[in-house]
């Protein structure tokens, strides 16, 4: 079992997102539609794990096989699809033996990528539901024992609530 470690948001991470989506357009630029900050650490006074996630978009297939080799040469690790979504590759990056980045790579068109844009852009729009995310996910957290693979599943019907909410507007 991995521990869960969450953090207060810090400020610093916006520019880490910034560093690294240079970094990506520098590889891969040929191939992506978007590079986006997305998760805790995108969200100004939300707290989070230390670690950076990032979303990027490309067209195809092809695009996102052609992707491999560049992410690997900035230290991304390529895990393949992810779960049962099949237009969505996942990728993560250690820095010192501890997560830095997940990169959540989508062929567009991706529910997936619209959803994870309009949950992040719901939260840095309203107060309360930070609040409400925030406490969501220390009450999930503390349920789970602070287990990583736990907690990410145990706190999904919250954010498909508001997901629902969001479509239904």
């Amino acid at each position: 079992m991995g521990l869960l470690r969450l953090i207060e948001h810090d400020g610093l991470w916006a520019a880490r997102f910034a560093d690294e989506a240079v970094r990506l357009s520098q590889v891969a630029a040929p191939h992506l539609i978007a590079i986006e900050h997305v998760g805790s650490t995108a969200v100004p006074g939300l707290l989070g794990k230390p670690v950076l996630d990032i979303a990027v978009a490309v067209a195809n297939e092809h695009a996102a096989n052609a992707c491999i080799a560049p992410l690997e040469l900035l230290g991304y690790a390529y895990r393949g699809p992810h779960g049962d979504d099949p237009d969505r590759r996942y990728y993560v990056k250690d820095v010192d033996g501890r997560r830095a980045v997940q990169l959540h790579l989508y062929i567009l068109p991706a529910p997936a990528w619209v959803e994870k844009l309009m949950f992040r852009d719901a939260l840095r729009s309203d107060p309360q539901l930070v609040r409400d995310y925030r406490a969501e996910k220390l009450r999930v957290a503390a349920a789970t024992q602070w287990d990583k693979a736990v907690y990410s599943v145990e706190k999904g019907p919250f954010i498909q609530k508001v997901l629902r909410e969001l479509h239904a507007r």
